[in-house]
């Protein structure tokens, strides 16, 4: 199987081009090499993805028929990731949490409620 349908079939990615697009940039390796889309994947391989400064890493256990469902994705792939990148994946996602201002964004019901207040008045 493909390595691009393989990162698909597993939801590993949402698409199948944003796979091929991804393996493109060389943000996918295979056993430590830089692939093509077209790199064919067996049972055992290590794949790693790298994204937003993190390194994501998976065993191929399986190869699927096709895409499956997510509650079987488990049967087909084992995440292999350190459990330092785990860390680093939930302080950046904590980073990106603190840096929205508060304010910014649709007004919620009670500013709304205020702004008509304001304009209503005059």
């Amino acid at each position: 199987m493909r390595i691009d349908k393989f990162l698909w079939c597993v939801r590993l990615m949402k698409t199948r081009s944003v796979s091929s697009e991804t393996i493109q940039k060389e943000s996918v390796q295979v056993n430590g090499q830089v692939v093509k889309p077209s790199r064919s994947i067996k049972v055992g391989d290590e794949i790693s993805i790298r994204t937003i400064g993190i390194i994501r890493k998976y065993q191929v256990k399986d190869l699927p028929p096709s895409r499956v469902g997510a509650p079987k994705v488990l049967d087909y792939i084992l995440d292999i990731t350190s459990a330092e990148e785990k860390e680093k994946e939930t302080f950046l996602k904590l980073m990106r949490s603190l840096q929205r201002q508060v304010g910014t964004g649709r007004p919620t019901k009670k500013d709304r409620r205020e702004i008509d207040r304001l304009t209503d008045s005059e």
